[in-house]
């Protein structure tokens, strides 16, 4: 039983010449019942229906440690990392947000989480059950800052501060010294009268900055540039030995910083600081050989429902001379969704390369583009990952990773990103900016996500920027925008309407985190099946191309049809199918 319920799938050995006239009847055959068909590979058994779903899996009652379904995203979790406890996490993620969208805690849920943290503390609790560091470091920073700079609609319920009045005289004997510091920093909040919040100055010179810059983040202030480059340059690794950092900061600290920095909204100069704090450590950047580069910044914890095409986006530009590098991970919190990495990967694709390997692919006149994975890229900040499931909420570095040049480029270079909260577009362009790239855009696409969706709004759509919101700049000379200093830059806002090109209105495929459903529509797509997906993939590689304001592509509808036509001719699935294959000989 289990041996056929676990496939396990192989590397592809050959890439077949792709077919461009197959009917839709046969290639909607071949995606559901044979990958041989794409991927050319010797026929073991496995196909793509054949993974199961999460729903089979608890039918069968098997346990995560049995099996690893390769096509669920939630599968690509490294079994090393340990688990947060839940009850805290759920609260985490009621209270570790913004001003505006905190929910406090009623009395019965304030009751359990501080009942939780007080067992864990005297350890009672064992294993997964225990509230770790990160994740007290985390919910007291949480509440601290709600105390101190809230607005009263999200500052602490009655509930929280019952339980605050229950527990805390028990808690200040049980916590360490850092996690009182940071629920009570100056020991008025907690009304316990500790005079451990005001004295305490860290276990070390790293803990000493870092405490000073956290009794500003919890009182709700904001930090300059050299002040966060000082606190990350002093936990640079991000490498964790017996849950302490290596540089010798505490992991409740790090954390109550990170998550302290998001509650309070970054600055401009805060952003900045996180955007360029490993450049020193990652170097010069290999140029690659092109004339033109588009840096992919989707959101690193992928999507969860909808389908995700940036992938199939970069082989149809790759075409016409449009190379796309593209950057991510496997998995990240919280959303712990589909990502380029687990598609590369589950379709046999290297996805272990560094820069410099990037940037011969991305020469390569057969291929055109490339992925690279943080890990390789950037490992010190990759370490981070399981900080970041414990912190429950995005940090600054879940904006600043998306505005990286992990590989630059000889002709014009491009940066596009997506967002999802109204206020981070232009920040993010901000940093587009001063990274020195000719043109940025940023694209308000579903799931935060940087793609633009077919889907007709309705009236009841919700309130603020609508999806496919667009906002980006263009450099008109091929001088840098860095040298030029914005003097010859083109600004523009726009709504694209997909509709307006021709377009019907669909609704957006849904893949529930899997990897096998999102490539069987990409596949599809690039092998000419019309509908949803070739849509999204037609409609956002010929407006990027526009916006962007890439050769050629002046005109929208030249831009759409230029990237049918990469489709069509079976081009762009060729590209993609060459990339498995040379990706594979590099080690």
């Amino acid at each position: 039983m289990k041996s056929l319920l676990s496939p396990q799938p192989s590397l592809p050995t050959h890439i077949t010449e792709p077919r461009t006239n197959l009917s839709r009847s046969k290639v909607t055959s071949s995606l559901r019942f044979d990958r041989d068909r794409w991927i050319g590979r010797k026929k073991c058994g496995l196909t793509l229906s054949a993974v199961l779903d999460p729903a089979t899996i608890d039918q069968f009652g098997i346990s995560e440690s049995e099996f690893v379904n390769p096509a669920v995203s939630t599968s690509y979790r490294s079994s090393k990392l340990p688990k947060p406890n839940q009850t805290v996490l759920d609260a985490q993620a009621r209270v570790c947000t913004g001003p505006t969208q905190t929910k406090p805690l009623n009395e019965d849920q304030a009751f359990k989480v501080f009942d939780t943290i007080l067992r864990s503390a005297r350890g009672e609790l064992k294993d997964e059950e225990q509230v770790s560091k990160a994740q007290l470091g985390a919910f007291f920073a949480a509440m601290t800052i709600r105390a101190n700079a809230f607005p009263e609609a999200t500052q602490w319920s009655e509930g929280e501060k019952h339980a605050v009045s229950n527990f805390w005289p028990h808690l200040v004997r049980a916590l360490p010294s850092d996690v009182i510091f940071i629920a009570d920093p100056e020991g008025s909040i907690m009304g316990a009268g500790s005079s451990i919040g005001p004295q305490y100055v860290g276990n070390g010179t790293s803990d000493m900055r870092l405490v000073g810059a956290l009794r500003e983040v919890l009182a709700g202030g904001h930090l300059g540039y050299e002040e966060v480059q000082g606190v990350l340059r002093d936990v640079l690794p991000f490498t964790f030995e017996d849950n302490k950092c290596s540089s010798g900061v505490s992991e409740t600290l790090l954390s109550a910083f990170l998550i302290g920095q998001r509650m309070n909204r970054e600055t401009d100069r805060e952003l900045k600081a996180y955007c360029l704090a490993f450049d020193d450590q990652l170097g010069l950047a290999p140029v690659a050989d092109v004339r033109s580069l588009t840096h992919y910044g989707e959101p690193y914890d992928g999507n969860t429902r909808f389908f995700r095409s940036t992938l199939f986006v970069a082989a149809v530009r790759s075409c016409y001379g449009e190379s796309s590098l593209l950057h991510g991970v496997e998995w990240m919190p919280p959303k712990g969704g589909i990502t380029e990495e687990q598609m590369l990967k589950f379709m046999g694709a290297n996805t272990r390369l560094t820069p410099l390997q990037a940037k011969e692919l991305l020469e390569d006149e057969e291929l055109g583009f490339a992925y690279i994975s943080q890990r390789e890229a950037c490992p010190s900040l990759y370490s981070l990952i399981g900080l970041r499931e414990h912190i429950k909420k995005r940090p600054p570095l879940a904006t600043t990773e998306k505005v990286q040049q992990f590989v630059k480029a000889r002709g014009r270079e491009a940066i596009v990103t997506g967002f999802y909260h109204e206020g981070y577009e232009e920040p993010l362009l901000m940093l587009m900016k001063r990274r020195g790239v000719h043109s940025g855009l940023v694209v308000k696409g579903e799931e935060g996500a940087l793609s633009m969706t077919t889907k007709f709004r309705s009236a009841n759509a919700s309130k603020g920027l609508p999806v496919n919101y667009c906002s980006g700049f263009r450099s008109l000379g091929m001088d840098s925008a860095f040298e030029l200093d914005g003097v010859s830059r083109q600004n523009f806002k726009t709504e694209v309407n997909a509709k307006d090109f021709g377009f019907e209105p669909t609704d957006t495929p849904r893949t529930d985190r899997s990897v096998s459903k999102n490539i069987e529509l990409g596949l599809g797509a690039l092998h000419g099946q019309k509908g949803p997906a070739y849509d999204r993939i037609v409609l956002n590689a010929g407006m990027v191309d526009h916006l962007l304001g890439c050769d050629g592509a002046e005109d929208v509808c030249t831009a759409l049809d230029r990237a049918r036509e990469a489709i069509d001719s079976g081009k762009a699935l060729k590209k993609l199918l060459n990339y498995i294959k040379v990706s594979q000989k590099m080690r």
